[in-house]
């Protein structure tokens, strides 16, 4: 047993050793950088007396040379370190939020699951009939059992919104002849009767991002009018914006479209449902607003809305409501589904802020985003009456834009040569999706006033530049300048000004 000991000792020792080895040649190397100013004299001083007047200017002139050489290699290697370091911090902190939202999700449904526990009791105590229900506050209230055999209805929204239009059936009156340009101008000076005042940039790119998507997420600081603007255009329109306000608890579609409740066989229905529904029996274009919509996981509660618009055929833009069907279920409602009518569109408010879900870019892929981080000028204008517009028109109006100011040759062979540059550089690329997104978007932004670069300008900054706000910026900083100089090159100096400016930004944030 002793010889193993030794044999054990020794070769312990060795191992030890050779580590010690390894950090004394490591720290030694360091050791080394660190100048000796005395050998450096001592090699100075042994040629200086075998210089002339020129060997003396080219002497100091190269150590000079040297120091500053020296000088910026330790500078860059600091910089280096301090932005690893600068790094490692916010990954760090990033991965102790992301630990601090884990342990507040499990909290939240440890809480929910107490809720129910405690209801659950309480009915279990109670002793409910068939009928009765539980209201907020956990007491018993009687309602009604739906019975399919006796006529009753299991919507009593629905049913109402059957009657309305059975009585009242809706048609558009107003004359349809505006262009996109003047139903911008019209719309503007409608809102700035009502004290509302928007850039025309602004109300361009909303127009125009209605004929590229049905979904528009309006982005930024609070305060800016993100609400507002959806809800003048409802007034302008004649027709209410539906203003769903998103709750932080909302965890799947159940939350946004309604449930049937089995025990009593009504479906509770939501004012989102209600508001879609109502489309099916208008021709003219409203908007479903989904307010503060980032307080909630957008791509948990929305994804079947989402999944729905992508489908090229409209006349396949259902939503699944209740498996099965009662003869006295609503009109509109066919085979238990719901259409998504093509006059609605959908429009998100989102604050960027601690209290909110980061939008995924599953969600901005599907949309527009339009940033709204100022305040609207004020401006004198002749006021403008609301009007109505026709989908039909509305259609019309994009479909001839698109037609007539379609997106140059040029300038897409100018797109695809940036695409091959961003993906070379920083492993995005466009996708089939967004460039469809930019050859609808900017010929309407073109038919609204303004310009093919400007309309290009703004969906290259807000959906494809945002993206790099997902990568590593502190080491691409030398790439993006070189992408800037690279749009100069593309399409010219001075153009692109969004994108350049937003590149600047994100580079500085980095």
């Amino acid at each position: 047993m002793s010889v193993f000991w030794k044999f054990f000792y020794e070769l312990i020792m060795l191992i030890l050793t050779n580590i010690a080895r390894f950090f004394i040649t490591i720290f030694g190397a360091f050791a080394k950088i660190v100048p000796d100013f005395k050998s450096y004299f001592n090699v100075f001083n042994s040629y200086r007396t075998e210089f002339n007047a020129l060997g003396w200017i080219t002497s100091i002139l190269s150590i000079l040379i040297l120091i500053a050489l020296f000088g910026l290699i330790f500078y860059q290697l600091f910089k280096l370190i301090t932005k690893y370091i600068v790094f490692r911090r916010k990954i760090i902190d990033e991965s102790s939020l992301l630990d601090e939202v884990k342990r507040l999700n499990k909290e939240v449904k440890q809480l929910v699951d107490e809720k129910n526990s405690i209801m659950a009791m309480k009915v279990s105590q109670i002793g409910l009939r068939p009928g009765e229900e539980l209201d907020e506050n956990g007491e018993p209230v009687e309602t009604e059992a739906v019975d399919p055999n006796a006529g009753n209805s299991r919507f009593v929204k629905l049913i109402a919104v059957d009657k309305k239009y059975s009585e009242n059936p809706f048609t558009v009156t107003d004359p349809q002849n505006y262009t996109l340009s003047e139903l911008v101008d019209a719309f503007r000076r409608f809102a700035c009767s009502n004290r509302l005042y928007y850039d025309r940039s602004l109300v361009m790119a909303f127009v125009a991002g209605l004929g590229a998507s049905k979904l528009i997420i309006l982005e930024g600081i609070s305060g800016t009018g993100k609400t507002s603007l959806p809800y003048s255009w409802g007034k302008f329109l004649k027709h209410d914006s539906a203003i769903c306000a998103v709750q932080p608890s909302w965890r799947d579609r159940s939350e946004l479209i309604g449930y049937l409740n089995e025990f009593t066989k009504r479906f509770n229905e939501s004012d989102f449902l209600k508001n879609i529904y109502d489309f099916t029996y208008r021709d003219d274009i409203g908007f479903v607003v989904l307010d503060e919509m980032n307080l909630a996981r957008v791509e948990y509660y929305f994804a079947e809305i989402l999944s729905v618009l992508e489908m090229h055929d409209p006349n396949e833009w259902m939503v699944d409501v209740v498996p099965d069907v009662w003869p006295n279920d609503p009109v509109n409602l066919i085979e238990g589904k719901c259409k998504v009518s093509s006059n609605i569109w959908f429009v998100g408010t989102a604050n960027n802020d601690d209290s909110t879900f980061t939008i995924t870019d599953k969600v901005y892929d599907r949309c527009i985003p339009i940033g709204l981080n100022t305040k609207g000028t004020p401006f004198e204008c002749e006021p403008h009456p609301a009007m109505q517009v026709s989908n039909e028109y509305l259609t019309k109006l994009f479909n001839e834009a698109k037609a007539q100011y379609a997106i140059s040759e040029e300038v897409l062979q100018k797109l695809d040569m940036l695409d091959y540059y961003v993906i070379e550089n920083f492993r995005l690329a466009f996708g089939n999706r967004i460039m469809r997104q930019i050859k609808d978007f900017v010929p309407v932004f073109v038919a609204c006033g303004g310009t093919e670069i400007d309309g290009l300008d703004y969906m290259m900054t807000n959906k494809i530049f945002r993206k790099f706000e997902g990568l590593n910026i502190a080491f691409m900083g030398d790439n993006i300048k070189k992408l800037i100089n690279q749009l100069e090159k593309t399409f010219g100096k001075g153009k692109m000004p969004l994108a350049k400016e937003y590149l600047e930004r994100i580079m500085k944030m980095g």
